[in-house]
């Protein structure tokens, strides 16, 4: 392999932005998670309310300063690694950045001094109204970062300048463009079922360990709520942002669905080990005649393969196919444990499974997986362009020696091994100790038959 300066940028980019994809995918579920927590202390006066939230406020506190720092590296990248294609397409790309800054990171950073330090000096409607405008901040700069990236998929409302520069000529199709609804929706729900299964899992562990145990029950059966709910609508979400990709990203869909010859009706490949050289699939399982159901598409349309385009056209294949398998496999996960959890709370058992705790452990982390997984598909699977289909990425890198590249790229994986590990250390060790509580109360296990509505109201 040949390590030019392209692929070094390639690898610092996907370095960092993998890196810091993982803090606000936690940080914008945890922001909305905090209003509710204050929301319900503030109505119902519960002292494990409070509790939960000076918890979870220090973790994430945490987080959203590594988040800030690992974001702040990435722009830099647009001048040192990228500068072709910050001077391609800067006049599109550049007012969206700014509009993130602008109304979402300032608006954050206004208030999140008032959240991290005013509990004792400011009125509680205050602090609460601090608390809100973080998570609507967090949200807002979710909306222009996948505005931003969406575009880069499918591109949109622009055209050429005389010297061959992009500008916007419709300022609402940059930002809503094609891709964009979905993939924003498919976002925030990933953000809040990672949220809720470290919540999850954080909970689940105090609780084996005997401890917080008001606190560790009440977290616990909000974060079933949620996953019970929204791990199926991201099902759905995904299922839509497909068809878009669908229609607009033909050779990315081709190498997620391990697709090679045109097909009236394409199989549905559960399994396989692609073959780029050969351009086959070795060991394939499949479910055949099943694409029209997937992509609601007429028996009569022609679905294309990878062969139908050139191979400087096409994505890497493997990497794109595992990483969507990943991500789908994680979320059925998801999925699965919610309707568990969902049902051992309805019948009364939820306090006493021991079996259940122990999987929501282990499945603590799968959120921060499958958000990886997911990226990872989204922009490997755009390749080679990185304005799909208008600039390659090849085309796009700046003019610097490869040793330089590599340098920086040796130096951010030193910096993050030491700063960012200890960071991430120290939030599980917060996270093990579980929140104070001012009922240590003895673990009893939840009277057999009590119903749901029971079970909602002790929480």
């Amino acid at each position: 392999m040949d390590f030019d300066a392209l692929l070094l940028a390639r690898l610092q980019f996907a370095f960092t932005v993998g890196f810091h994809i993982i803090f606000p995918s936690f940080t914008i579920g945890l922001a909305s998670y905090l209003a509710v927590l204050e929301g319900l202390w503030l109505a119902t006066g519960r002292e494990h309310f409070k509790n939960l939230y000076l918890f979870w406020v220090k973790i994430f506190a945490l987080s959203f300063g590594m988040g800030v720092v690992s974001g702040v590296v990435m722009s830099y990248q647009f001048g040192t690694n990228w500068s072709v294609f910050s001077a391609q397409a800067g006049s599109v790309i550049g007012p969206l950045l700014a509009y993130e800054v602008l109304t979402a990171f300032f608006l954050e950073a206004s208030f999140l001094g008032v959240m991290l330090f005013g509990w004792k000096r400011v009125g509680p409607g205050l602090h609460f109204f601090s608390t809100c405008m973080v998570a609507i901040g967090t949200l807002m700069s979710a909306f222009w970062i996948l505005a931003a990236n969406s575009w880069m998929q499918t591109p949109a409302g622009f055209t050429f300048a005389p010297d061959g520069t992009m500008v916007a000529t419709d300022f609402w199709e940059v930002v809503f463009n094609p891709s964009q609804p979905s993939r924003f929706a498919h976002m925030v729900l990933a953000a809040y079922l990672t949220t809720a299964m470290v919540v999850a899992g954080a909970s689940a562990y105090t609780l084996l360990k005997g401890r917080a145990l008001t606190e560790g029950r009440t977290a616990l059966r909000m974060a079933i709520l949620m996953m019970a709910i929204v791990a199926p609508l991201q099902v759905l979400v995904g299922h839509e942002s497909g068809l878009v990709a669908h229609a607009h990203q033909p050779a990315k869909i081709a190498a997620m669905e391990g697709w090679w010859e045109d097909r009236q009706s394409q199989p549905s490949i559960l399994f396989a080990w692609p073959d780029e050289a050969a351009e086959t699939n070795h060991f394939e399982l499949a479910a055949p005649d099943t694409s029209s159901f997937l992509f609601d598409t007429p028996p009569t349309e022609t679905l294309r393969g990878l062969k139908s385009f050139p191979e400087e056209d096409r994505p890497p294949v493997a990497i794109v196919f595992w990483s969507f398998r990943v991500m789908v496999g994680i979320g059925l996960i998801m999925v699965a444990l919610g309707l568990w959890g969902a049902f051992v709370w309805a019948t009364g058992r939820l306090d006493g499974a021991s079996l259940y705790f122990r999987a929501l452990v282990l499945a603590g982390p799968s959120g921060f997986i499958a958000v990886l997984a997911g990226w990872i598909a989204a922009e490997v699977g755009r390749q080679p362009y990185v304005v799909y289909g208008v600039l390659r990425t090849a085309d796009a890198v700046s003019p610097v020696a490869a040793g330089t590249v590599a340098a920086s790229l040796l130096f951010f994986l030193i910096v993050y091994a030491v700063v960012f590990t200890a960071g991430a250390l120290y939030i599980l060790r917060l996270m093990a100790a579980g929140p104070e509580s001012d009922e240590p109360a003895p673990r009893s296990k939840q009277p057999p038959g009590t119903p749901l509505g029971a079970a909602l109201k002790e929480a």
